[in-house]
């Protein structure tokens, strides 16, 4: 418990959706300038809790991702005098994270469709910063401590607003590999929206907790109950885990989220349908495979005559059928 403790927090800053967010017609709206706010008393909470403690800030823009802090980061140390009633670290992360959003915000244009949220791009740029200052290398000794008893305890926290792109099922699943294999928790705060099945996904995969926000004025209080804790406290607190978890997975024929989808038996492609060549690693299979698994999507029994008949499937050779 005495380890440092590092967060990545990946904040989904995309325009539409927080201004649906806003609107007065919702339960509890909530602005962005109001979760902003409360954000920014969260990152100030857990500098404040370790002296050791780091932080890295991405934001998910749409069509791209960009870190807006880093405490290992020497150039957001040479800022202004600033205010001397504030104390230091927590005007660089408040002044930094705020600037960086401003500018990029403002390169977004208005008279364009806008482009799906970058969260994915985020996310990998958060386990690469990781796996920077969890493994240093050569380059990095002389600013990381390479003890492992020292070394900070990372883990990712995603604030999402925005729904479910199938288009990215593999890349997130990717990088729920990825924290597996670096033993990074990955927590999901849901502050707007419905539920993401790929984050619920990732949160479950990595140990972490998914939060689905019902009072979302009270963001900050689930913030600091729910993901302020180290990975080592946790180990004494009852962490709000997920009661139903939807593992349903997206074709990559047409990347829809799907209820049953037929898989490859080389590669493990899932497809909505039965296809005679796999569209990822081009086997093709038996063309009784394919009528067997066709026929088991219509009902067994079907009225012959006054009478119902069943047909029996044929035996599919078992070197390529897919599962």
């Amino acid at each position: 418990m005495d380890k440092s403790s590092h967060i990545s927090v990946v904040l989904d800053l995309s325009p539409s959706q927080w201004h649906l967010s806003s609107l007065p017609h919702n339960p509890y709206p909530l602005s962005f300038k109001s979760f902003l706010s409360q954000v920014l008393a969260f990152l100030n909470l857990h500098i404040a809790s370790k002296h050791e403690n780091t932080l890295a800030v991405f934001g998910a823009f749409p069509g791209k991702s960009v870190m807006l802090y880093s405490s290992s980061n020497p150039a957001s140390d040479s800022s202004d005098s600033g205010n001397p009633n504030i104390y230091r670290p927590f005007e660089i992360v408040d002044s930094r994270v705020v600037t960086r959003i401003e500018e990029e915000l403002e390169l977004i244009d208005d008279k364009e469709e806008e482009a799906p949220i970058g969260l994915v791009g985020a996310l990998t740029k958060a386990l690469c910063y990781i796996n920077r200052i969890t493994h240093p290398t050569t380059s990095t000794q002389s600013t990381i401590v390479e003890d492992p008893a020292i070394l900070p305890d990372p883990r990712i926290l995603i604030l999402s607003v925005s729904p479910d792109l199938s288009t990215s099922y593999i890349p997130i699943m990717n990088s729920i590999f990825s924290a597996q294999k670096l033993k990074v928790i990955i927590d999901v705060c849901k502050v707007y929206g419905p539920n993401t099945v790929f984050l619920e996904q990732a949160a479950h995969l990595t140990g972490g907790s998914y939060v689905y926000l019902e009072r979302r004025d009270a963001l900050l209080q689930h913030l600091v109950m729910s993901h302020l804790p180290s990975p080592a406290l946790r180990k004494l607190m009852a962490v709000p885990t997920q009661e139903k978890i939807d593992f349903r997975a997206a074709c990559f024929c047409h990347k829809n989220i799907i209820d049953v989808g037929f898989v490859c038996s080389v590669c493990l492609s899932i497809f909505c349908a039965p296809v005679p060549v796999c569209s990822t690693c081009r086997t093709k299979f038996p063309i009784k495979t394919l009528q067997r698994l066709n026929a088991s999507r219509a009902p067994a029994l079907r009225p012959v005559n006054g009478a119902a008949k069943t047909s029996a499937p044929s035996t599919p050779s078992l070197p390529s059928t897919p599962r």
